[in-house]
């Protein structure tokens, strides 16, 4: 009788902290991307009380006009330019940044600490507006360039390829930090009596970066690789404030093309919630990858 009555109260401590994060996460996540989902397979068009069509069921229509609209091509491509940067570059340098700073190889630890990290806690807008100018024809980039070379027209914003290149920039300085912070916490965790039996050993701190910090970092480097593509999948602001998706809208990438879907010129509602579906494949996709890499190799998530 006391063992069922301790069960009891068991669960229903168990349904009363489960209960509410639950339906949050039902209500604020779940249904909004099965609505998007059902949203992308009609014609919705406001409805009725807009004076629309009725709605109904058109299938995959808007996804077939959507993988034949150029512009979707160029801007997943430009998205996985940025997951790209994120991956191979944002974590790796975090990490560099962050063993540096853990092994005392730099002095003034504690500035650069803040002087990296500080861009990940400024707002996105600022910094592209601040970065837009910076490579204007009438910026400080501008300005260091004819210091050498006066005859020296800037491109950047009227060519696709070198205006991309300015927001891989700036979105490898502005979130490297978080990442640094990442590994900086990470790293204490290691036991120091590892390190230290690794330079009684002759170990250099190449070998030592290699076969005891990095194994150890396993599941962290999983973990930020994960968060490196599903933030990377997202970006709108930034770009929004540096080239709002030109010149010629080759610079969008998948949150501004579904942004301009839905709320520039002739909305379309449908075709919108399609990108974002396809938005969610094409992370999980990625997500699925990186684990069945983690997993091929030994790492592991923490």
């Amino acid at each position: 009788m006391q063992l069922n009555r301790s069960r009891s109260e068991a669960r229903r401590a168990y349904l009363l902290l489960a209960l509410p994060p639950l339906v949050i996460y039902l209500g604020v996540t779940a249904y909004p991307a099965i609505f998007s989902v059902v949203l992308s397979l009609t014609n919705y068009d406001g409805g009725r009380i807009f004076g629309g069509d009725p709605l109904e069921f058109v299938g995959l229509r808007h996804y077939m006009r959507m993988f034949r609209d150029p512009y979707f091509w160029i801007s997943l491509k430009n998205n996985l330019y940025i997951v790209a940067i994120s991956v191979f570059g944002q974590i790796p340098l975090g990490f560099i940044i962050a063993y540096a700073l853990y092994r005392k190889l730099v002095a003034a630890r504690d500035f650069f600490q803040t002087v990296i990290y500080l861009p990940a806690v400024i707002s996105t807008i600022v910094i592209g507006i601040l970065w837009q100018a910076f490579f204007s024809p009438y910026g400080a980039f501008t300005a260091i360039v004819r210091y050498f070379d006066p005859n020296w027209i800037n491109m950047i914003f009227l060519n696709p390829r070198y205006a991309i290149a300015a927001v891989l920039f700036v979105i490898l300085w502005m979130y490297t930090g978080i990442y640094m912070i990442i590994f900086l916490a990470n790293l204490q965790k290691i036991s120091p009596e590892m390190i230290e039996a690794a330079k009684i050993d002759g170990a250099k701190e190449s070998q030592i970066a290699r076969h005891v910090i990095i194994p150890s970092l396993s599941g962290v480097f999983v973990t930020t690789s994960i968060l490196a593509i599903s933030g990377s999948l997202k970006s709108f602001d930034l770009i929004f404030a540096m080239t709002a998706g030109n010149p010629a809208r080759r610079t969008s990438v998948l949150a501004l093309y579904m942004y301009d879907s839905a709320f520039r010129g002739a909305a379309d509602f449908p075709r919108a919630n399609a990108i974002s579906t396809v938005m969610i494949v094409v992370s999980l996709v990625l997500i699925a990858v990186v684990r069945l890499i983690a997993r091929r190799f030994g790492g592991s998530e923490e």
